[in-house]
């Protein structure tokens, strides 16, 4: 049996992320230290955010902020590109398996609510740090 393409799964993978990090978010909103039973907590969620400078992959345009969820195959992971004064200005999932990727750039409250996250993130000075720290300042 052919396994599906990665944009034909897609949408039930961001779907299975928004939900997961819904919980998440409101839980950490309420109490930073609380844990869900199954997901652990927000700060622990994924793999680490990083910023992923022009260039650095073979055809890429602009650079980015990053939070990746999950690497391997399949990996997936958040694309914050941001203006000169590091707002987001647009927010994608990207989901990519062996050979294969999709991606879609957020909208609606799905886009509210990853702006939100990336908000944090800048408060709590990642964005800055993993910025500066790729381009060598």
């Amino acid at each position: 049996m052919r396994q599906k393409s990665c944009q034909e799964r897609l949408e039930a993978e961001l779907q299975d992320r928004l939900r997961d990090i819904r919980t998440l978010w409101r839980l950490y909103q309420r109490n930073p230290e609380a844990s869900h039973r199954e997901l652990g907590r927000f700060e622990e969620y994924g793999l680490g955010c990083d910023y992923v400078a022009k260039g650095t992959f073979q055809d890429q345009k602009r650079g980015y902020f990053r939070w990746q969820l999950s690497w391997g195959g399949p990996a997936d992971e958040f694309r914050f590109y941001m203006d000169e004064n590091l707002e987001a200005v647009e927010i994608e999932y990207c989901f990519l398996d062996w050979y294969d990727g999709a991606s879609r750039s957020l909208s609606g409250e799905d886009y509210s609510l990853l702006d939100e996250i990336f908000q944090n993130f800048k408060d709590l000075g990642l964005v800055k740090t993993e910025h500066a720290r790729s381009s060598g300042n």
